[in-house]
């Protein structure tokens, strides 16, 4: 079965083409020399090698002039993880850090349940 086409948005196609450029290539390098471990991961005890290179704040990469500038951290995108492609894209997409305490309730300070 065929995969539906998913068209990205006229800013995410901008930006996406800088991640073909050699200098873009040195930076990604660069920072998984500096940090090759999945920083999400060690946040939970978890040590997985990094292979992606992440924009902590998905603004800088919007912009030409800051998207090879960082700051940038070091995140996993193997399974089971994920924590690129599932943790990180989520909590751009929803606002909020998905999780619970022990008790059910978000752990999000700006999670839904805790706005009101």
């Amino acid at each position: 079965m065929a995969r539906p086409h998913h068209r990205r948005s006229p800013q995410a196609e901008a930006y996406r083409k800088h991640y073909w450029t050699n200098r873009w290539k040195r930076a990604r390098a660069e920072q998984l020399f500096k940090q090759p471990l999945c920083e999400n991961c060690l946040r939970y005890g978890r040590v997985t090698v990094a292979t992606v290179c992440d924009h902590v704040d998905p603004k800088t990469k919007l912009d030409p002039n800051t998207f090879f500038a960082g700051p940038f951290q070091s995140l996993c995108d193997a399974d089971p993880w994920r924590c690129h492609s599932k943790v990180k894209q989520s909590e751009e997409r929803l606002g909020y850090v998905k999780g619970s305490t022990e008790d059910g309730r978000p752990v999000a300070a700006d999670h839904p349940w805790n706005r009101g």
